[in-house]
């Protein structure tokens, strides 16, 4: 693990040039691993938000107006100063939030780069124009918008935000979370280096209050993208409503998991576990109810346990740690206290529990813990718990297993194993959910992202998530006009 390299962290990014935060309050920055505090950031005030918010609308005409082929090349010089710096970011964010190392260069750092130059294409579909009868339809950006991102992926959700609205010609101000602000700064390091016109991209830091409310509610922010909790999800929507500013939520999940009696049991059972565990659960789309056939299922929890048990618990920089801490002592707090509540509701306790880590008295670690005979009533099979737990959930046939998946207020993600593809296919069609892992299927940023019903609206990556950032206008001409005119 490279030599943690910290940037300033008493500036903000505003218009072009770094300037002093104005807030009267400093943020310590703690690596949960060890519970030391690494940085501290200065807070944003609202005026600092309002002036972001200028700059970004003082710089939309001008922005919108470049070629695509110049943004383009904007998003791939970022791309690039971002794997060039990788080392760097990576180290920083297993520190921030605690992600292994072994994870968190090609997780948090080389995927979005990958996914940061995908839109450098994107860009040029700005400038299509299509025929509506007598009309002429434009896509145009939707304009200034506000983006206040999570610490679970705090890079990658950055880029799948600012890479989109950079390619659709809008201008931004970014909030990161208050728990990693450091890689947010490096980024908007590596915006200067490239030259981004000023106002293009602004940076403030600080907490949902009283930053990340001022820069929602902002009567000039026409748009909001939040990733985060339902509960912070649902507060953005009511600020963000009397401006009826477009909101793009990407919210929580408790996403279910169908592994079906003919499949490849130990294949699935080792995808299952490992999907969840490699960001110590805190991951939106992490499939923590794992559904097993009830002729079948102690088999699979036996297999279950096996891979659980063979994960390294540990030291966040060391190269064969598997699970490091969840981001917080807050979080672990709010983990053990899910963990509990699953004794209490009766299920059966297969390894992991409330207990501390052996060996780790100082950090915010969980044990990895899988639940047996869950039913989907219990808190543990309905709430989001954010940390290294699975629940294990029995079912007789597959409109069951079908209608149990359903049965949750969530629609983010879901997975299905079964002999083949298309028998997989099939149950995942019948799932009220944004994205299904069929067979093992990873992460793909070509394709959209977001999620049904309380997960939120709107999509991320892909062409869809450019769509997000577009509106729509028609020019009507008169019959018999030159509708080819140029706008």
């Amino acid at each position: 693990m490279p030599e943690l390299q910290l940037p300033q962290t008493d500036r903000l990014y505003l218009n072009g040039a770094w300037q002093t935060a104005g807030g009267d309050r400093s943020i310590e920055v703690v690596n949960p691993a060890t519970a030391t505090v690494i940085a501290t950031v200065r807070e944003a005030s609202t005026a600092d938000v309002n002036r972001a918010v200028d700059a970004a609308a003082a710089a939309l005409p001008a922005w919108s107006a470049t070629p695509a082929r110049v943004r383009a090349d904007y998003i791939n010089a970022i791309a690039e100063r971002i794997l060039a710096r990788k080392q760097e970011l990576a180290a920083l964010i297993t520190a921030e939030m605690g992600m292994p190392a072994q994870f968190c260069l090609p997780v948090q750092v080389e995927g979005p780069a990958a996914g940061m130059a995908s839109y450098a294409d994107r860009a040029a579909g700005m400038e299509t124009r299509s025929r509506a009868g007598t009309s002429l339809v434009l896509r145009e950006p939707v304009g200034v918008c506000g983006f206040i991102t999570p610490w679970n992926y705090p890079l990658h959700q950055i880029v799948g935000k600012c890479a989109p609205a950079l390619a659709a010609g809008c201008t931004m101000v970014l909030k990161p979370s208050e728990l990693t602000p450091l890689d947010a700064i490096v980024f908007a390091e590596i915006i200067a280096a490239v030259g981004l016109p000023a106002g293009v991209f602004n940076l403030v830091q600080g907490t949902g209050v009283p930053v990340g409310e001022a820069l929602v509610a902002h009567p000039r922010v026409d748009m909001v993208s939040f990733t985060g909790s339902t509960r912070a999800g649902t507060r953005i929507a009511a600020l963000a409503a009397p401006s009826v500013k477009r909101v793009c939520l990407e919210l929580g999940g408790k996403s279910p998991y169908i592994i079906t009696e003919d499949a490849d049991f130990a294949a699935a059972i080792d995808f299952g576990v490992r999907q969840v565990m490699i960001n110590s659960g805190q991951s939106c789309d992490a499939l923590t109810r794992m559904l097993l056939p009830a002729s079948r299922y102690e088999e699979g929890v036996a297999l279950a346990r096996e891979v659980t048990e063979s994960l390294v618990v540990g030291d966040p920089t060391r190269a064969d740690t598997d699970i490091g801490p969840v981001s917080s002592r807050a979080q672990q707090q709010r983990v053990q206290e899910y963990l509990r509540s699953g004794l209490t509701a009766g299920a059966r306790l297969v390894c992991g529990g409330p207990d501390a880590v052996d060996g780790q008295p100082g950090g915010a670690f969980v044990r990895p813990t899988l639940f047996a005979d869950v039913s989907n009533d219990m808190t543990i099979a309905r709430e989001e718990i954010f940390g290294p737990v699975i629940a294990m959930i029995p079912y007789t046939d597959i409109d069951q297993a079908v209608a149990l998946a359903n049965d949750t207020p969530y629609g983010l993600s879901g997975g299905v194993w079964a002999a083949d593809n298309d028998a997989a296919v099939a149950i995942a069609r019948r799932l009220r959910a944004g994205q299904v892992y069929i067979n093992g299927g990873d992460f793909n940023y070509e394709a959209p992202f977001g999620g049904y019903k309380q997960s939120g609206n709107g999509r991320e990556w892909g062409d869809a998530g450019l769509e997000e950032f577009i509106e729509i206008k028609a020019l009507q001409f008169a019959a018999g006009q030159d509708d080819n005119a140029a706008p």
